[in-house]
């Protein structure tokens, strides 16, 4: 999905202004800890358990170094009402999964899934996927192995480390989904 930044709505209130860009660095002396930066205010985010890596490799519980841009808000409907946001929105269904086996064709996609398929399931139990930000690491061109369903969610309540995503408290996340949008450079590393 690519949306076009000049479709963007403007506005005048700058709290309503899209996010030009947001850095995630890692705090000092704590690899699996960081910031969220955007426009000088700080976020404290959770990283991954291999902290940043420039070298993402499937399974190796890295957050990836690079720039990525958000594609779009998944968001469990039952759960919550639709936040406000620039992204386009889709509801999490309990038959939405992510593929993350290198094998397969449909490899870091969003797939649907039977009751007893494999696959990262949308629908946790816990409120980790209650808001997920796709963002576009390994999409174009997608290469086996270099690590899937990588997004920005909600964190475990005692801020364990991610698989390789970047977790936020839930305030937090409904403060940067206000303002993040489809032109947002998002800077890792």
């Amino acid at each position: 999905m690519q949306s076009s930044c000049s479709s963007m709505p403007c506005t005048t209130n700058s709290c309503d202004r899209p996010l030009a860009a947001i850095r995630i660095r890692a705090a000092a002396g704590r690899p699996q800890r960081g910031w969220l930066i955007a426009e000088g205010q700080a976020i404290a985010v959770t990283l991954g358990r291999g902290g940043i890596r420039a070298n993402k490799r499937e399974g190796d519980g890295a957050t990836p170094r690079g720039v990525f841009r958000p594609l779009r808000l998944w968001w469990r409907p039952d759960r919550h009402p639709r936040p406000r946001t620039l992204l386009p929105v889709r509801a999490i269904t309990p038959m939405d999964g992510w593929c993350e086996d290198p094998a397969d064709r449909r490899y870091n996609r969003p797939i649907r899934l039977t009751p007893n398929a494999a696959g990262d399931r949308l629908t946790r139990d816990d409120h980790l996927y209650d808001f997920i930000i796709e963002i576009d690491h390994n999409t174009r061109p997608r290469v086996a192995g270099r690590g899937s369903a990588v997004f920005l969610h909600l964190a475990r309540d005692n801020f364990g480390p991610t698989a390789g995503c970047v977790a936020m408290t839930q305030p937090a996340m409904l403060r940067l989904l206000r303002r993040i949008s489809p032109c947002t450079k998002i800077v890792i590393g």
